[in-house]
Protein backbone atom coordinates (compact mmCIF):
# COMPACT_ATOMS: atom_id res chain seq x y z
CA UNK A 1 0.00 0.00 0.00
CA UNK A 2 2.09 3.04 -0.81
CA UNK A 3 2.10 5.91 1.88
CA UNK A 4 0.95 9.45 1.96
CA UNK A 5 3.96 11.59 2.66
CA UNK A 6 3.74 12.91 6.33
CA UNK A 7 3.49 16.36 4.91
CA UNK A 8 0.13 15.82 3.94
CA UNK A 9 -2.65 16.74 5.78
CA UNK A 10 -4.90 14.12 6.01
CA UNK A 11 -3.42 10.83 6.49
CA UNK A 12 -3.74 7.36 4.39
CA UNK A 13 -5.46 5.38 7.12
CA UNK A 14 -8.08 8.23 8.08
CA UNK A 15 -8.31 8.88 4.04
CA UNK A 16 -8.92 4.99 3.67
CA UNK A 17 -11.00 4.92 6.46
CA UNK A 18 -13.52 7.93 5.09
CA UNK A 19 -13.53 7.04 1.62
CA UNK A 20 -14.67 3.22 3.04
CA UNK A 21 -17.46 4.22 5.33
CA UNK A 22 -18.84 6.48 2.37
CA UNK A 23 -18.74 3.56 0.11
CA UNK A 24 -19.89 0.88 2.28
CA UNK A 25 -22.97 -0.70 1.08
CA UNK A 26 -23.75 2.70 -0.86
CA UNK A 27 -22.55 4.36 2.35
CA UNK A 28 -24.55 5.49 5.90
CA UNK A 29 -27.97 5.93 4.74
CA UNK A 30 -28.55 9.84 3.75
CA UNK A 31 -31.53 10.27 6.49
CA UNK A 32 -28.77 9.04 9.12
CA UNK A 33 -26.01 11.75 7.95
CA UNK A 34 -28.69 14.28 8.06
CA UNK A 35 -29.82 13.28 11.74
CA UNK A 36 -26.13 13.31 13.12
CA UNK A 37 -26.64 17.16 11.97
CA UNK A 38 -29.76 17.67 13.87
CA UNK A 39 -32.44 16.56 11.07
CA UNK A 40 -33.59 13.95 8.96
CA UNK A 41 -35.20 10.39 10.12
CA UNK A 42 -34.42 8.55 12.67
CA UNK A 43 -32.49 5.35 11.31
CA UNK A 44 -32.86 2.05 13.71
CA UNK A 45 -29.36 0.60 14.85
CA UNK A 46 -30.35 -2.47 12.90
CA UNK A 47 -30.88 -1.24 9.84
CA UNK A 48 -27.55 1.32 10.11
CA UNK A 49 -25.55 -2.04 11.09
CA UNK A 50 -26.85 -3.73 8.18
CA UNK A 51 -25.48 -0.91 5.82
CA UNK A 52 -21.96 -0.92 7.65
CA UNK A 53 -21.50 -4.45 7.19
CA UNK A 54 -17.73 -5.17 6.02
CA UNK A 55 -16.92 -2.07 6.96
CA UNK A 56 -12.93 -1.89 8.16
CA UNK A 57 -10.77 0.22 9.53
CA UNK A 58 -7.26 0.94 7.30
CA UNK A 59 -5.95 -2.21 8.58
CA UNK A 60 -9.00 -4.32 7.81
CA UNK A 61 -10.50 -4.86 11.78
CA UNK A 62 -14.57 -4.61 11.11
CA UNK A 63 -16.16 -1.67 13.23
CA UNK A 64 -18.16 -3.12 16.58
CA UNK A 65 -21.77 -2.99 16.66
CA UNK A 66 -23.78 -0.27 17.72
CA UNK A 67 -25.26 -2.22 20.28
CA UNK A 68 -21.53 -2.99 21.71
CA UNK A 69 -20.55 0.28 21.48
CA UNK A 70 -23.29 1.95 22.86
CA UNK A 71 -23.86 -0.92 25.79
CA UNK A 72 -19.92 -1.42 26.98
CA UNK A 73 -19.13 2.22 28.17
CA UNK A 74 -17.03 3.09 31.16
CA UNK A 75 -18.48 6.41 32.06
CA UNK A 76 -17.99 7.32 36.21
CA UNK A 77 -20.18 10.31 36.02
CA UNK A 78 -22.70 8.10 36.11
CA UNK A 79 -21.67 4.61 37.44
CA UNK A 80 -18.77 2.20 37.05
CA UNK A 81 -20.43 -0.69 35.76
CA UNK A 82 -20.00 -0.35 32.15
CA UNK A 83 -23.05 -2.31 31.17
CA UNK A 84 -25.62 0.24 33.54
CA UNK A 85 -24.33 3.38 31.97
CA UNK A 86 -26.41 3.27 29.52
CA UNK A 87 -29.84 3.18 31.16
CA UNK A 88 -28.65 5.75 34.24
CA UNK A 89 -28.05 8.28 30.83
CA UNK A 90 -30.99 7.76 29.59
CA UNK A 91 -32.23 11.21 30.83
CA UNK A 92 -29.40 12.90 30.24
CA UNK A 93 -29.63 16.20 29.00
CA UNK A 94 -28.05 16.61 26.10
CA UNK A 95 -29.60 20.31 24.43
CA UNK A 96 -29.43 23.05 24.65
CA UNK A 97 -25.51 22.44 25.57
CA UNK A 98 -22.41 24.83 24.80
CA UNK A 99 -18.67 24.65 24.80
CA UNK A 100 -16.93 27.26 26.30
CA UNK A 101 -12.99 27.90 24.40
CA UNK A 102 -10.86 30.62 26.36
CA UNK A 103 -7.26 31.00 28.14
CA UNK A 104 -4.53 32.53 25.99
CA UNK A 105 -6.32 32.91 23.02
CA UNK A 106 -6.65 35.82 20.94
CA UNK A 107 -10.60 35.21 20.21
CA UNK A 108 -12.24 33.24 23.33
CA UNK A 109 -15.96 32.27 21.94
CA UNK A 110 -18.92 30.07 23.76
CA UNK A 111 -19.77 27.62 20.79
CA UNK A 112 -23.67 26.47 20.80
CA UNK A 113 -24.10 23.26 19.85
CA UNK A 114 -25.54 24.16 16.68
CA UNK A 115 -22.59 26.15 15.96
CA UNK A 116 -20.47 22.67 16.21
CA UNK A 117 -22.88 20.49 14.10
CA UNK A 118 -22.78 23.59 11.39
CA UNK A 119 -18.90 22.65 10.94
CA UNK A 120 -18.42 20.04 7.83
CA UNK A 121 -18.69 16.71 10.02
CA UNK A 122 -16.06 14.17 8.71
CA UNK A 123 -16.53 10.18 9.47
CA UNK A 124 -13.29 8.64 10.61
CA UNK A 125 -13.08 4.81 11.53
CA UNK A 126 -10.72 4.48 14.65
CA UNK A 127 -9.79 2.01 17.00
CA UNK A 128 -10.58 2.48 20.53
CA UNK A 129 -8.23 1.12 23.04
CA UNK A 130 -8.75 1.19 26.97
CA UNK A 131 -6.41 1.35 29.45
CA UNK A 132 -8.19 -1.50 31.16
CA UNK A 133 -6.49 -3.54 27.70
CA UNK A 134 -10.07 -4.40 26.05
CA UNK A 135 -10.64 -2.35 22.43
CA UNK A 136 -13.32 -1.36 20.12
CA UNK A 137 -13.63 -0.18 16.64
CA UNK A 138 -15.57 3.09 16.03
CA UNK A 139 -17.09 4.74 13.16
CA UNK A 140 -17.22 8.50 14.25
CA UNK A 141 -18.30 11.67 12.78
CA UNK A 142 -17.35 14.90 14.19
CA UNK A 143 -14.82 17.89 13.10
CA UNK A 144 -10.89 17.89 13.94
CA UNK A 145 -10.50 19.81 16.91
CA UNK A 146 -7.42 22.19 15.23
CA UNK A 147 -10.88 23.56 13.18
CA UNK A 148 -11.96 25.06 15.98
CA UNK A 149 -8.96 26.21 17.66
CA UNK A 150 -7.85 28.24 14.66
CA UNK A 151 -10.95 30.31 15.15
CA UNK A 152 -10.13 31.33 18.97
CA UNK A 153 -6.45 31.77 17.62
CA UNK A 154 -4.42 30.36 20.48
CA UNK A 155 -1.16 32.96 21.03
CA UNK A 156 2.15 32.02 21.69
CA UNK A 157 2.23 31.20 25.47
CA UNK A 158 -0.41 28.56 25.01
CA UNK A 159 1.48 25.33 25.35
CA UNK A 160 -1.21 22.92 26.96
CA UNK A 161 -5.15 22.88 26.34
CA UNK A 162 -7.17 21.61 29.22
CA UNK A 163 -10.88 19.77 28.84
CA UNK A 164 -13.52 19.80 31.07
CA UNK A 165 -16.86 17.77 31.84
CA UNK A 166 -19.99 18.72 32.90
CA UNK A 167 -20.76 19.11 36.26
CA UNK A 168 -24.37 17.62 36.79
CA UNK A 169 -24.71 15.22 40.11
CA UNK A 170 -28.24 15.05 39.69
CA UNK A 171 -28.16 13.82 36.92
CA UNK A 172 -24.94 11.99 36.70
CA UNK A 173 -25.30 9.80 40.04
CA UNK A 174 -21.58 8.87 39.73
CA UNK A 175 -20.60 12.49 40.48
CA UNK A 176 -21.84 12.12 43.48
CA UNK A 177 -19.38 9.39 45.02
CA UNK A 178 -16.46 11.86 46.67
CA UNK A 179 -13.99 9.40 45.90
CA UNK A 180 -13.45 11.14 42.42
CA UNK A 181 -12.40 14.66 42.23
CA UNK A 182 -14.85 16.31 39.95
CA UNK A 183 -15.46 17.61 37.23
CA UNK A 184 -13.71 15.13 34.56
CA UNK A 185 -10.58 17.11 33.84
CA UNK A 186 -8.66 16.26 30.61
CA UNK A 187 -5.53 17.50 28.88
CA UNK A 188 -3.05 17.53 25.44
CA UNK A 189 0.35 19.42 24.76
CA UNK A 190 -1.21 21.92 21.67
CA UNK A 191 0.98 19.66 18.88
CA UNK A 192 -1.14 16.99 19.95
CA UNK A 193 -4.82 18.75 20.08
CA UNK A 194 -4.13 20.20 16.23
CA UNK A 195 -2.82 16.89 15.35
CA UNK A 196 -5.09 16.29 12.62
CA UNK A 197 -6.08 12.88 13.84
CA UNK A 198 -7.43 14.89 16.91
CA UNK A 199 -11.54 14.82 16.91
CA UNK A 200 -14.13 16.34 18.53
CA UNK A 201 -17.08 13.95 17.66
CA UNK A 202 -20.41 14.66 18.11
CA UNK A 203 -21.97 11.03 16.24
CA UNK A 204 -21.28 7.57 15.60
CA UNK A 205 -22.91 5.46 13.15
CA UNK A 206 -23.85 8.15 11.27
CA UNK A 207 -26.39 8.71 14.35
CA UNK A 208 -25.82 12.15 16.94
CA UNK A 209 -23.83 10.63 19.48
CA UNK A 210 -25.40 8.77 22.54
CA UNK A 211 -25.26 9.62 26.04
CA UNK A 212 -23.52 7.01 27.49
CA UNK A 213 -21.09 7.78 24.61
CA UNK A 214 -20.32 11.20 25.57
CA UNK A 215 -22.99 13.09 24.26
CA UNK A 216 -23.16 15.88 22.28
CA UNK A 217 -19.65 16.11 21.95
CA UNK A 218 -16.61 14.69 23.55
CA UNK A 219 -12.77 14.35 22.50
CA UNK A 220 -11.38 11.48 20.10
CA UNK A 221 -7.73 10.98 20.51
CA UNK A 222 -7.34 7.61 18.92
CA UNK A 223 -3.82 6.71 19.99
CA UNK A 224 -3.73 7.24 23.71
CA UNK A 225 -5.65 5.13 25.86
CA UNK A 226 -9.64 5.70 26.32
CA UNK A 227 -10.02 8.01 29.35
CA UNK A 228 -7.97 10.93 27.90
CA UNK A 229 -10.88 10.48 25.17
CA UNK A 230 -13.14 12.51 27.97
CA UNK A 231 -17.13 13.16 27.27
CA UNK A 232 -19.87 15.67 27.64
CA UNK A 233 -17.10 18.83 27.61
CA UNK A 234 -18.05 21.97 28.39
CA UNK A 235 -14.78 24.11 28.45
CA UNK A 236 -11.75 23.80 26.23
CA UNK A 237 -8.72 26.04 28.10
CA UNK A 238 -5.56 26.68 26.81
CA UNK A 239 -2.90 27.34 29.34
CA UNK A 240 0.85 27.26 29.57
CA UNK A 241 1.14 24.65 31.68
CA UNK A 242 0.28 20.89 32.37
CA UNK A 243 -2.98 20.28 33.03
CA UNK A 244 -3.58 17.54 35.62
CA UNK A 245 -6.22 15.50 35.03
CA UNK A 246 -9.04 13.68 36.96
CA UNK A 247 -6.60 10.67 37.01
CA UNK A 248 -3.59 11.88 37.49
CA UNK A 249 -4.63 13.32 40.43
CA UNK A 250 -6.41 10.18 41.54
CA UNK A 251 -3.70 7.58 40.80
CA UNK A 252 -0.52 9.73 39.80
CA UNK A 253 1.55 6.09 39.68
CA UNK A 254 -0.90 4.59 37.46
CA UNK A 255 -2.24 6.85 35.02
CA UNK A 256 0.01 9.57 33.17
CA UNK A 257 -0.26 13.01 31.48
CA UNK A 258 0.71 11.22 27.76
CA UNK A 259 -1.53 8.26 28.25
CA UNK A 260 -0.12 7.07 24.63
CA UNK A 261 -0.76 3.25 23.80
CA UNK A 262 2.41 1.22 24.53
CA UNK A 263 2.47 -2.15 24.80
CA UNK A 264 6.30 -2.13 26.25
CA UNK A 265 5.11 -0.47 28.91
CA UNK A 266 3.00 -1.98 31.46
CA UNK A 267 0.16 -0.48 33.76
CA UNK A 268 1.17 -0.81 37.13
CA UNK A 269 -1.57 -3.96 37.71
CA UNK A 270 -1.66 -5.62 34.48
CA UNK A 271 0.48 -5.60 31.34
CA UNK A 272 -0.44 -3.79 28.11
CA UNK A 273 1.00 -6.07 25.53
CA UNK A 274 -1.81 -7.51 23.98
CA UNK A 275 -5.63 -6.68 24.13
CA UNK A 276 -9.25 -8.06 24.08
CA UNK A 277 -11.43 -6.51 21.29
CA UNK A 278 -14.99 -6.59 21.97
CA UNK A 279 -16.75 -9.38 20.60
CA UNK A 280 -14.18 -11.54 19.72
CA UNK A 281 -12.94 -14.60 20.94
CA UNK A 282 -9.14 -14.48 22.65
CA UNK A 283 -6.63 -11.82 22.51
CA UNK A 284 -4.37 -9.62 20.21
CA UNK A 285 -0.98 -8.01 19.84
CA UNK A 286 -1.67 -4.03 21.17
CA UNK A 287 0.22 -2.12 18.40
CA UNK A 288 2.52 0.73 19.90
CA UNK A 289 0.11 4.24 19.68
CA UNK A 290 -2.70 1.62 18.55
CA UNK A 291 -1.56 1.02 15.28
CA UNK A 292 -1.32 4.84 14.56
CA UNK A 293 2.55 5.11 14.61
CA UNK A 294 3.20 6.46 11.46
CA UNK A 295 0.91 9.75 12.24
CA UNK A 296 2.13 10.73 15.56
CA UNK A 297 5.54 9.03 16.57
CA UNK A 298 7.05 12.37 15.73
CA UNK A 299 5.65 14.01 18.49
CA UNK A 300 7.56 12.28 20.87
CA UNK A 301 10.79 12.14 19.17
CA UNK A 302 12.63 13.55 22.33
CA UNK A 303 10.10 11.73 24.64
CA UNK A 304 11.42 9.00 26.91
CA UNK A 305 7.73 7.45 26.76
CA UNK A 306 8.93 5.12 29.68
CA UNK A 307 9.24 7.89 32.02
CA UNK A 308 6.96 10.11 30.12
CA UNK A 309 3.86 7.52 30.46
Amino acid sequence: MQKIPSSAITPEGLYLSRRAFLGAAGALSAAALLTACGGGTYVSPEVLEQEAAGLTDELGAPVNSFQAITTYNNYYEFTTDKQGVARLAANFQTSPWELEVSGLVNKPRVFALEDLLAFEQEERIYRLRCVEAWSMVIPWLGLPLHRLLALVEPRPEAKYVRFETVYRPEEMPGQKDRFYPWPYVEGLRLDEAMHDLTLLATGLYGQTLTAQSGAPVRLVVPWKYGFKSIKAIVKIELVDTMPTSLWMALAPNEYGFYANVNPEVAHPRWSQASERRIGEQGRRPTLMFNGYEDQVAALYQNLDLRVNY
